[in-house]
């Protein structure tokens, strides 16, 4: 059902489908641009991701209100209300993801005067994994297509995997040579914020189900014990 003011409402969900897609833009570069200055130990494009997440914060501000000022005038019902709530929990999901990008790129200032380890590969695919859920559970939410968005879910087990095999490799490394300890933890802190890039990739797949379909498909266990 589309309220009264048709037209202005759907221009203005355009407006709001335009700031999530520059959002999901940014927060991918950050993520891309944190790991690239771990991997190159490169301050200074560290410092840019840290910056840069001020944006980020920005455009979350600018979805909520949005997304209240269309509530509010609008009054949607079914899917378009549906719609501004899950807009508003993925700008949060969003805005997290560019924390977890800051956390990466503050790893670096860390690492100066450490010797480096090489990156494992583990780590290079998660970067691309995540980076790759990220972009296509944004095209998902604006296509309004629910079996794109459980494809990105499936995928958050690769993802889980990696992280496990990289913790084996890296304790190992660090308990047969102690000078391997601060370097592994770093590495072991950029997995841990990668792995929770890609949790958040799905907590907007499971977004988009029940915006599509009016189904809750997290915490299926949980929903068990209210039912």
């Amino acid at each position: 059902m589309t309220p009264p003011g048709g037209r202005h409402f759907h221009e203005e969900l355009a407006k709001l489908k335009g700031r999530l897609l520059e959002m999901s833009a940014l927060a991918e570069e950050l993520v891309r641009q944190a790991v690239d200055a771990f991997e190159q130990h490169d301050v200074e494009k560290a410092r840019h991701v840290i910056e840069a997440d001020n944006r980020l914060d920005a455009l979350e501000i600018a979805i909520d209100d949005l997304c209240i000022h269309l509530l509010a005038l609008h009054q949607p019902m079914a899917r378009d209300l549906r719609f501004l709530t899950m807009a508003m929990k993925i700008g949060n999901d969003l805005e997290r993801v560019g924390d977890h990008a800051v956390n990466i790129a503050q790893a670096v200032e860390r690492l100066v005067g450490q010797a480096p380890l090489p990156t494992p590969p583990e780590i290079e695919e998660m970067e691309r994994e995540v980076i790759e859920m990220l972009g296509d559970v944004i095209d998902a939410f604006v296509r309004g297509d629910a079996e794109a968005a459980r494809a990105v879910i499936r995928r958050d087990d690769r993802v889980d995997a990696l992280r496990h095999s990289l913790d084996r490799v890296l304790l190992t490394h660090m308990m047969e040579d102690p000078r391997k300890i601060g370097p592994g933890l770093s590495l072991l802190l950029v997995a841990r914020n990668l792995e929770r890039i890609g949790d958040l990739a799905t907590n907007i797949a499971e977004d988009v189900v029940y915006l599509v379909e009016g189904k809750i498909i997290k915490h299926p266990a949980a929903q068990e014990q209210v039912n």
